[in-house]
C-alpha cells in the first residue's frame, strides 16, 4: 500500500521559502498522481497544486500561482512543493496526496479522487 510521507515543513517569516517533500513508502509500482492540500484552523482543506505521474500536467490554487512550484523524482518516488514568498495565511498543514492512475498525464485537484494521505507537516509563516 502506497503512504506518503510529508516533511520540510518549518517556521519561517514572510517572505521566506520552504520546500515540501513527499516520499511514496511502500509504492506499488503503478503511476501516481499527486497533490497537496493543505488545512488552516478553523478552516476546510483546500487544494494547493497537483501534477501528473509524468510531471508534464500541473495544476495550482489561485493563491498557489506564481509562488508555489510542484514538482516530482519519479526515481526517488518523491514530490516537493517549493514554497517562495510566503505570507501569513499560507500557515496550515499541509498534506500530500496519492491515486494510482492509469493514464500517466492524469491529475485530480479535488480530494475526494485521493486514496492515499499522509499525516501532514505543519507550516507557520509569520509577520
Amino acid at each position: 500500500q502506497v503512504q506518503p510521507v510529508e516533511s520540510g515543513g518549518g517556521s519561517v517569516q514572510a517572505g521566506g521559502s520552504l520546500r515540501l517533500s513527499c516520499a511514496a513508502s511502500g509504492r506499488s509500482s503503478g503511476r501516481l498522481a499527486m497533490g497537496w492540500f493543505r488545512q488552516a484552523p478553523g478552516k476546510e482543506r483546500e487544494f494547493v497544486a497537483a501534477i501528473s505521474w509524468s510531471g508534464s500536467i500541473k495544476r495550482y490554487s489561485d493563491s498557489a500561482k506564481g509562488r508555489f512550484t510542484i514538482s516530482r523524482d519519479n526515481a526517488k518516488d518523491t514530490v516537493y512543493l517549493q514554497m517562495n514568498n510566503l505570507k501569513p495565511e499560507d500557515t496550515a498543514v499541509y498534506y500530500c496526496a496519492a491515486q494510482e492512475v492509469v493514464n500517466s498525464g492524469t491529475v485530480f485537484v479535488w480530494g475526494k479522487n485521493y486514496g492515499r494521505w499522509g499525516q501532514g507537516t505543519q507550516v507557520t509563516v509569520s509577520s
